[in-house]
């Protein structure tokens, strides 16, 4: 497909020029050229020679050579016969002409592209229906739709990492957002559920871990079952991450479905929150509860307000404990032993946990 663009853009030049124009692959041979008499030459490999100038412009053998785009995977070259200045300006006119046809044929022909416009709401959803007509896209098929956050940036070793594992170009598609954010749109088997997505985002983990070296966290979106809810699920597996980090920050992969209360926290002004915090810490602030007690808090939550077991997994006497929690009673005025105060309590740790993330992020 590459072929037919690079040969319609050189052929048009023929018209401007009596220049040989042309373009060769990255195994040194013509693929397009305005002389078809040059087509399937080989010239060798001539990446080196433009790898080592600033312009990515270089002459050679009468020719001037230009990268097609720099830092582009592709590594195509645009060669134009004569190494004067006109030669020059025609492969920089070249090399803009094919990088406009490329985009304006992915934007009108290739399905990932089009996902790619869903998912960022560059598209009307009125126009959804018809363009996935116009690609013989089916737009009621469920799919996945999981957001891949790097820790460091390894975006294209990723992406061809997912793109090995999901080979099926018409069906999954992967698209790389930023330097260490990758999504991930998969059409899933019918009567699959969340678990199934939850395994997939497992798999992806392991393989990221194990074959990069990289740590990730995977954002989790409920099903889409339509085209025109992929944005949506985007957003959705998007704040996932953004929610995990506040409240799960230890957990790789986070679901939407299981965010929770969190979910609801994270929508909230900081002002209402620290209103909050004021009401349900009356006696005394949060912050006046030191480390140790708070781990006890944690750990007693973890263990559904189970005294003895709690006791047990901190490795203290029943009293001990008890104790403890009537020292947090005295302080703040709450007793976690009754449950209608430990959803109270619970919800305010983790306000406070989001008024902090706020306060670092700013």
């Amino acid at each position: 497909m590459a072929s037919r663009i690079f040969q319609s853009v050189v052929v048009q030049m023929k018209e401007a020029t009596n220049r040989a124009v042309g373009v060769i692959d990255p195994e040194g041979i013509i693929v397009a050229s305005s002389d078809l008499s040059l087509i399937g030459t080989n010239i060798g490999n001539i990446s080196e020679i433009l790898s080592a100038t600033e312009e990515h412009l270089a002459q050679m053998d009468g020719k001037t050579l230009k990268s097609l785009a720099v830092d582009s995977d592709s590594n195509y070259i645009i060669f134009a016969a004569g190494e004067d200045e006109l030669a020059k300006t025609l492969c920089i006119m070249a090399s803009i002409a094919i990088n406009e046809a490329g985009i304006y044929f992915e934007e009108n022909h290739d399905k990932r592209a089009f996902v790619k416009t869903i998912i960022s709401e560059n598209i009307l959803p009125g126009d959804i229906y018809v363009r996935a007509k116009e690609l013989r896209f089916s737009p009621e098929v469920a799919r996945g739709v999981l957001v891949i956050h790097l820790n460091s940036a390894s975006n294209q070793a990723a992406v061809e990492l997912l793109q090995n594992a999901f080979p099926d170009r018409q069906h999954d598609f992967v698209i790389a957002i930023a330097d260490t954010d990758i999504a991930l749109i998969k059409e899933i088997p019918p009567n699959s559920d969340a678990k199934y997505l939850q395994n997939l985002a497992a798999m992806i983990h392991e393989r990221i871990s194990t074959e990069l070296s990289i740590s990730s966290v995977i954002g989790v979106a409920t099903l889409a079952r339509h085209l025109r809810e992929l944005a949506e699920r985007y957003k959705e597996a998007t704040i996932s991450i953004d929610i995990g980090k506040v409240f799960e920050p230890e957990k790789p992969i986070v679901s939407y479905e299981s965010l929770g209360i969190g979910r609801l926290i994270y929508q909230l002004p900081t002002t209402l929150c620290e209103i909050y915090l004021t009401e349900v810490f009356k006696r005394n602030p949060i912050e006046s509860l030191d480390q140790e007690t708070l781990y006890t808090i944690d750990k007693f939550f973890e263990n559904s307000l189970n005294v003895s077991e709690t006791s047990r997994k901190l490795f203290v006497h029943r009293n001990t404990l008890v104790y403890r929690l009537d020292k947090i009673r005295k302080i703040t005025g709450l007793d976690l032993r009754e449950f209608d105060h430990a959803i109270i309590f619970k919800v305010a740790l983790m306000v406070k946990k989001y008024l902090v993330s706020q306060e670092a992020r700013y």
